[in-house]
C-alpha cells in the first residue's frame, strides 16, 4: 500500500512537472511575441523611417529649400488611405527633449477658427533668446511650428515647436504651409502632411526640417511635395549642440547692446506696449492705420497689443507698407 501511493505520487509529481514546463514553454513563446510584436509597432512609429539622412543633404548654399527624392512624397498606400480624413498625430519629444515627427491630414476642420494663443511658455530644446543685427525682427530663433498654426490651430504645443532660426520660419517653412492653406481652402479637400526635424547625433537644435505633402481627393494633383528646409541663418554661425551662436552685434534701440555678439549674454529690454493688427494667416503684423488692414478677412484679423518683439518670437514678420 505504501508503495502505491508512493508510485502514484511520483506520477503525480511527473504530471506537475510536465504541466510547468509546458507552461514555461507556452509563456515564453508569447512573451517572444509580444517583444517582436512591440520592436515592430516602434520600427512604423519611428521618425528615421521617414525622414531623410544628413549624409544624402548637400550644404547649405543659398536656397532655403531643396527637393528630396525629385520632390516625390514617400507615403505608403495605408498612409494615404487614412487621410481620407482628418487627424494630428504628434510623437512624443526624445529623452533629450526633442520633438519628433508631427503628421496630419489637413482639412478645414483642423483650421483654426479661434484666435491664436502664445506660445512663449515653450521652451524647445536648444533655446536661446538673442538679437542679431541683419536679420528681419533681429531675433535669430522662432518657436517654429512643425505643424504650422493657420493649419492645426495648435499654439504652444511642445510636441510641435522647434527651435528654429527666422530664416527657416519665413523663408524655408512659411512658403509650402501657404501653399497648403490655400488649396485646403480653395478645395475643402484633405492634405496628408508630415514634418520630421532632422537632428545630427545628440544635437539639440535640428539642422532641418524634412517636409512631406499630399493632396487626397485629386490624388496629389494639388499639393506634392518632399522637401527638405535649412534651419540656417546667412551671417550668422551657430552650434547646434546647445544652440549657442555668434555673428554681428546688434545695437539697436529697443535692446541693451550685449557686450559681445554671443547668445550668452545678450540682454532684451521691455518694450512699450503697442497696439497692431495681425494676419493669421499670412502671419504679418501691421499698424492699425495701414492700408493692407481693411483687406484681412474677419477670420484671420486679430487685434494685439504688446511689445513688436513678442509678435516676431511667435513667428510673426513686420508689414512691408507700414513697417510696424
Amino acid at each position: 500500500m505504501k508503495r502505491q501511493r508512493s508510485a502514484s505520487l511520483h506520477d503525480f509529481s511527473k504530471l506537475i512537472f510536465s504541466l510547468l514546463l509546458i507552461s514555461v514553454l507556452t509563456l515564453s513563446g508569447c512573451s517572444g511575441n509580444s517583444l517582436s510584436s512591440a520592436a515592430s509597432r516602434t520600427i512604423v512609429a519611428s521618425p528615421v523611417a521617414t525622414s531623410v539622412s544628413l549624409q544624402s543633404i548637400p550644404s547649405y548654399s543659398g536656397n532655403a529649400s531643396i527637393a528630396i527624392d525629385d520632390n516625390i512624397p514617400s507615403f505608403t498606400k495605408q498612409e494615404l488611405a487614412s487621410a481620407a480624413e482628418s487627424f494630428e498625430s504628434y510623437s512624443p519629444l526624445d529623452t533629450l527633449g526633442r520633438c519628433q515627427t508631427a503628421t496630419a491630414s489637413v482639412s478645414k476642420d483642423t483650421m483654426p477658427t479661434a484666435e491664436r494663443g502664445s506660445i512663449g511658455s515653450v521652451k524647445p530644446s536648444g533655446w536661446h533668446t538673442v538679437k542679431y543685427a541683419g536679420i528681419d525682427g533681429n531675433y535669430l530663433y522662432n518657436r517654429c511650428h512643425l505643424l504650422a498654426y493657420e493649419l492645426t490651430a495648435e499654439n504652444a504645443n511642445e510636441q510641435n515647436l522647434i527651435t528654429g532660426t527666422r530664416y527657416l520660419n519665413i523663408n524655408g517653412m512659411l512658403p509650402y504651409e501657404n501653399e497648403i492653406a490655400s488649396y485646403v481652402n480653395a478645395t475643402g479637400n484633405h492634405v496628408l502632411y508630415r514634418v520630421t526635424p532632422v537632428f545630427n547625433g545628440s544635437d539639440l537644435v535640428a539642422q532641418g526640417v524634412h517636409m512631406e505633402a499630399r493632396s487626397i481627393e485629386d490624388s496629389g494633383q494639388g499639393i506634392s511635395f518632399n522637401i527638405y528646409c535649412y534651419n540656417v541663418q546667412p551671417g550668422i554661425t551657430i552650434n547646434y549642440a546647445d544652440g549657442s551662436s555668434t555673428g554681428p552685434e546688434f545695437t539697436g534701440s529697443d535692446s541693451a547692446a550685449p557686450a559681445s555678439a554671443s547668445s550668452g549674454n545678450a540682454s532684451i529690454q521691455l518694450q512699450k506696449e503697442t497696439s497692431y493688427i495681425l494676419n493669421t494667416n499670412t502671419k504679418k503684423f501691421h499698424l492699425p492705420t495701414c492700408s493692407s488692414v481693411s483687406r484681412i478677412s474677419d477670420k484671420n484679423r486679430k487685434e494685439f497689443t504688446g511689445s513688436r518683439d513678442t509678435l516676431i518670437g511667435e513667428g510673426y514678420s513686420p508689414c512691408k507698407i507700414c513697417h510696424p
